[in-house]
C-alpha cells in the first residue's frame, strides 16, 4: 500500500474542487441543484445509501415513465434510450431471465482464446522503447473487437461500428449523440434480420433463439439488447483499462508487485475498480414515492443520481480510500452496480482487463507514463470517467 507519486489531476473528482470528500461531508445524500428555481434532484455519495438506493424498487428506472409528456429537444433512438437499463420488473425481469441463458460464464471463457489473440495483435504493433497510446492502441479497439466477435457483427463492419460507439459518448455534442443512435439502431436492425435468415453461433444467433416457454425476444427488443450491449462493453471497459493502468503506473510498488506476480492481477481488479469506477455515476432512476435514503426523506418524481465513484470512496466502508491497496477486500464495490441492475458484462470486463494488463505488463515492464498525470486529457461526462489519451513510454 502506497501513496501516489506526481502531482493530482486537477480535474480529479475525488480530490480536486467539488470533490467527492468535500460534498460527503455535508451528508451521504444530498439535494442537488439542477437548475433555476431550487433542487429539483438528490445526489448519493455514501456506500451504504448507495447500495439501498440500487436496491430499492420505489428508485424506477423507466425513463419513459417519468419524461412522458414533458417537451424534449432529444432524438435519440428508442433502441438506445429504452434499453433494458431504462425497464423495471417485471420487464425487466423478463428480459433479463432471456438474456442470461445467452449471456453465461461459458461465453466469456470460450471468448478468452479471442480476447488473448486480439491483445497480441494490438500489441505487437507497439514499438518496444518507444511511445505508444495506452487508450488509442489497446483499451478502446480491445473491448469493440471483442464485443463485436460476441455479438457477431462482420469484420469489414467493426471500424464504423466502433465509430459510432464513440459518437454515442460525444460529450457536448447532442446531435453527434442522436445521428449515432439512430446509425447503430438502423444497422442492428439489418443485423438482426440478416442472422435470422443466415443464423450462426455468436450471442446475436442466441438470443434469437432464447426462449422462455413460449416467449421471445421480440424484434425491437433484440435491436435494444444488441445496442445495449455493444455500448456497455465498449465504453466502460475501455474507462475501466484506462483507469487501471494509470493508477498502477501512479503506483510503483503496486505496481511492481503484479510484474513479479501476474498471476495477483486477477485479484487485484477489484481494488482497481474500486480506486477509480469507470462509472462515475449511475444511469437514471427516480422516486416513485417518498423514499428515505439515510436519514434523508426524498419526496416523489425526482431523479436520483448515484455517485458510484463517491461511493467506493466512502472512508466508512473502505478505511483510507484514497490509497491504492491490492491486499484490500474490496470485492464489495460497487463499480458494477448492485441489485437486479447489477451488469450483466461483468465477467467480460473483467476477462478483458486481466488478459490485457498482463500482456502489457509482461511484454512491457519498462512502461511508464510519458506526460505528467496533470496534462492527461479525460473523457468525463457525468456517467463515465477514463483518460481520452495516455500516452506511455514502452
Amino acid at each position: 500500500m502506497n501513496e501516489p507519486t506526481g502531482d493530482r489531476n486537477p480535474r480529479d473528482p475525488y480530490a480536486g474542487y467539488a470533490a467527492y470528500a468535500d460534498i460527503r461531508t455535508a451528508g451521504p445524500v444530498q439535494p442537488f441543484p439542477t437548475g433555476p428555481g431550487g433542487h429539483s434532484s438528490y445526489l448519493v455519495t455514501g456506500y451504504a445509501e448507495a447500495r439501498q438506493a440500487f436496491a430499492d424498487p420505489r428508485l424506477s428506472k423507466d425513463t419513459a415513465a417519468f419524461f412522458a409528456g414533458r417537451e424534449s429537444r432529444r432524438r435519440l433512438h428508442p433502441a438506445v434510450a429504452h434499453t433494458m437499463l431504462a425497464t423495471d420488473p417485471p420487464h425487466h425481469t423478463r428480459l433479463r431471465k432471456l438474456v442470461a441463458k445467452a449471456f453465461t460464464t461459458g461465453a466469456v471463457a470460450a471468448l478468452r482464446p479471442f480476447i488473448q489473440e486480439t491483445t497480441d495483435k494490438l500489441l505487437d504493433r507497439w514499438p518496444v522503447g518507444g511511445e505508444a497510446d495506452f487508450v488509442t492502441d489497446l483499451a478502446a479497439p480491445l473491448p469493440v473487437a471483442v464485443i463485436c466477435e460476441l455479438l457477431g457483427v462482420p469484420q469489414a463492419d467493426r471500424a464504423q461500428v466502433r465509430h459510432w460507439s464513440d459518437e454515442l459518448f460525444a460529450a457536448g455534442a447532442p446531435d453527434r449523440v442522436d445521428a449515432a443512435s439512430h446509425a447503430v439502431a438502423g444497422y442492428l436492425t439489418d443485423l438482426v434480420a440478416d442472422r435470422r435468415r443466415r443464423p450462426g453461433n455468436a450471442l446475436l444467433d442466441r438470443l434469437i433463439a432464447a426462449r422462455d416457454g413460449g416467449d421471445s425476444l421480440g424484434e425491437e427488443e433484440l435491436v435494444s439488447l444488441a445496442a445495449l450491449l455493444l455500448v456497455a462493453g465498449h465504453e466502460t471497459t475501455t474507462n475501466h483499462l484506462g483507469n487501471a493502468v494509470l493508477a498502477l503506473l501512479q503506483h510503483p510498488t503496486e505496481l511492481e508487485r503484479l510484474r513479479s506476480d501476474p498471476d495477483g492481477i486477477a485479484t487485484a481488479l477489484d481494488e482497481l475498480l474500486r480506486f477509480d469506477s469507470p462509472v462515475s455515476t449511475s444511469t437514471f432512476r427516480f422516486s416513485t414515492e417518498p423514499v428515505t435514503l439515510g436519514d434523508v426523506e426524498i419526496p416523489a418524481g425526482l431523479p436520483v443520481l448515484v455517485a458510484i465513484g463517491a461511493a467506493n470512496r466512502d472512508p466508512g466502508r473502505f478505511p483510507s480510500p484514497d490509497l491504492l491497496d491490492l491486499d484490500r477486500a474490496a470485492a464489495g464495490h460497487l463499480a458494477f452496480g448492485h441489485g437486479i441492475h447489477r451488469c450483466l458484462g461483468a465477467p467480460l470486463a473483467q476477462a478483458e482487463a486481466e488478459i490485457a494488463l498482463r500482456a502489457v505488463l509482461t511484454r512491457f515492464p519498462r512502461l511508464r507514463l510519458a506526460v505528467p498525470a496533470d496534462q492527461l486529457r479525460w473523457r468525463r461526462t457525468r456517467l463515465v470517467r477514463g483518460p481520452a489519451s495516455l500516452p506511455v513510454l514502452t
